[in-house]
């Protein structure tokens, strides 16, 4: 049996006209009906009801083209990651990312790459949680950098590290001098947080929902540095993760006690199309990136490593 049977196979199957299908995959009509009658006398049974029409499957082809389509999936699939190996050292990756991570984790995600795959050039889109989702879904980027709150069916999603989220304040504020708080101690204070779109967003209204808590919001943003420039304003209070960048600002991170507030970070693709070797290079770089890593160590210097 050979492979270009099965795809013979499977075009007669899908497109059920010798001469269309012949046409389709590049070889005369003659050449095609050889070739299944050879697969069909190599199995034992008739694959198709032959009609002056074209073909239609029989019972035994039925069951034989599910079988057909699998191995010829998997053998492109194989045929991706052997050329990543071998081609993807160069290229364009198409990424997208919430604005929470522009400020602090794809810096040094992107310098680190760099340094090994310096051909490969990454083209970045920030945005907001739906809108992400939207372009996965239509093809319009490769990867994003994501909550796993943006899924639909067509979405894949491998989950990459917890971000633990913080009750922000002014350092003269009275909690400042606090080891931890309990979320519903902001019951009291402005909140200035992400506009609803935002996947960290809903993970703060479900957080002060469980607190029980439902503090007034003062201000809805689209980027994490404004909110924490806000705060150290004294024009509220935010709930964030640790953002680096943003510790000279005069502003202190408390742990919240309770309830547990932490975001499931991964990178999302389209399940549906095949990426690119260059993009499944990064892909694969980040998943191994965070392999192992603890939750608690994502912020420091561990990064480097």
């Amino acid at each position: 049996m050979e492979l270009s049977q099965l795809k013979y196979f499977q075009s007669l199957a899908n497109i059920h006209q010798f001469t269309k299908a012949a046409q389709a995959c590049s070889v005369s009509q003659s050449a095609l009906s050889r070739s299944i009658a050879k697969l069909e006398d190599e199995l034992g049974t008739q694959l198709l009801h032959r009609t002056g029409q074209g073909a239609t499957l029989t019972s035994a082809g039925e069951h034989f083209l599910f079988h057909v389509d699998r191995v010829l999936r998997e053998l492109a699939t194989a045929q991706q990651e052997i050329a990543a190996t071998t081609e993807g050292n160069s290229g364009v990756v198409n990424l997208s990312f919430l604005h929470s991570f522009g400020g602090y984790i794809l810096p040094m995600l992107l310098s680190e790459f760099h340094a090994r795959y310096p051909q490969i050039r990454i083209k970045l889109n920030q945005n907001n949680s739906a809108y992400l989702a939207q372009q996965v879904a239509e093809g319009k980027t490769d990867l994003c950098l994501c909550s796993n709150m943006v899924m639909s069916d067509n979405l894949a999603w491998n989950y990459l590290w917890s971000e633990e989220l913080f009750a922000v304040v002014p350092k003269d504020h009275p909690l400042a001098v606090r080891a931890s708080i309990e979320l519903s101690e902001l019951e009291s204070e402005p909140l200035i947080t992400m506009k609803p779109s935002y996947s960290l967003r809903m993970v703060v209204d479900q957080s002060f929902e469980l607190a029980s808590s439902h503090p007034e919001v003062v201000f809805e943003g689209d980027d994490v540095n404004t909110l924490a420039s806000l705060v150290a304003a004294r024009l509220g209070v935010s709930l964030l993760p640790h953002i680096p960048s943003t510790d000279h600002l005069g502003i202190v991170y408390i742990p919240i006690s309770f309830p547990t507030c932490r975001r499931a970070v991964g990178i999302a693709w389209n399940a549906n199309r095949p990426l690119s070797p260059a993009a499944l290079r990064f892909q694969q770089f980040i998943i191994k990136h965070f392999a192992g890593k603890k939750p608690d160590t994502l912020g420091d210097d561990s990064w480097g490593e």
